[in-house]
């Protein structure tokens, strides 16, 4: 039996979400998203190009997870972040106003821009309020609270704040997060029987996974998160330990003991004494 695919890993979100064949889910995910109300729901979405020019990132190379335009000119940009680099809020700032601008061609006028809108679904936590999953972002006055205008929209989606609720779920953006946390068992048929374009994906991942060709091309990606994970970690790891030290230091610096900085920094008291030796 092929085990379940990881529905994170941004390859295979791609290809359930972004081809033109799965349009019908993209769809039926932006308006859950979204929260459009009947008769104001999404009917159509042109895909774009994801790749973000160069020459405005240095020498990064960027490629966005999905891109689209809807039939009244938003562009909606989906991104899947796994690993927690500490620097979403900058990150999704910065590829909203490059997409923003982006539609402009020079000399053109500023009253052409579309409203653009970007979803972050994280599999991490890191937005304060412990219990919301879903916060949504635009320009207001701090006192009045009044929009400036609605061009800027931006979501969030913490997995795990969705995973720690005990209750079923209600709406149908709670169960594609489900769906997207990989849910399986009863859990994931209930969620099927009660939501067509949910049932479609399982089918679509179905097929996807007896593909030898996608199937290693989804072992590749998922090769890269699990190595781009560990260095991260141990890159923070590396990082806290750093920090420690730099902080006996000052505290040796002060008269502070061996066995009192040793609790303080909880390193070991011979790293505390080896540092003294170090100083003096």
């Amino acid at each position: 039996m092929i085990r379940s695919v990881n529905r994170m890993n941004d390859y295979v979100f791609k290809r359930i979400f972004g081809s033109e064949e799965n349009k019908d889910i993209l769809l039926n995910f932006l308006n859950a998203v979204l929260k459009s109300r009947s008769g104001q729901e999404l009917t159509g979405i042109e895909l774009l190009d994801r790749e973000i020019d160069a020459d405005f990132l240095g020498d990064k190379y960027a490629r966005l997870d999905i891109l689209g335009r809807t039939v009244t000119g938003t562009i909606i940009n989906i991104e899947i972040q796994i690993v927690n680099q500490y620097n979403i809020e900058k990150r999704t700032l910065f590829y909203w106003a490059k997409l923003y601008q982006g539609q402009l061609q020079s000399g053109q006028n500023h009253a052409l821009l579309k409203k653009t809108v970007t979803i972050n679904v994280l599999k991490f936590s890191c937005l304060p309020d412990k219990e919301r999953y879903h916060h949504t972002f635009h320009i207001r006055e701090d006192d009045t609270h009044q929009v400036l205008n609605d061009d800027l929209e931006i979501h969030f989606l913490e997995l795990p704040k969705l995973l720690c609720r005990t209750a079923s779920p209600q709406t149908r953006l709670e169960k594609w997060l489900l769906y997207l946390s990989n849910a399986e068992g009863e859990e994931m048929e209930e969620i099927a029987m009660s939501e067509p374009m949910i049932r479609k994906a399982l089918t679509y991942e179905q097929i996807f996974t007896k593909s030898a060709q996608e199937r290693r091309r989804y072992e590749l990606r998922e090769k890269a998160i699990m190595e781009e994970q560990t260095l991260l970690h141990g890159a923070r790891a590396e990082g806290e330990a750093k920090s420690k030290l730099d902080i006996a230091r000052k505290l040796l610096l002060r008269g502070y003991t061996a066995e009192e900085i040793a609790d303080l920094t909880e390193l070991t008291i011979t790293q505390v004494q080896d540092l003294a030796k170090e100083q003096s």
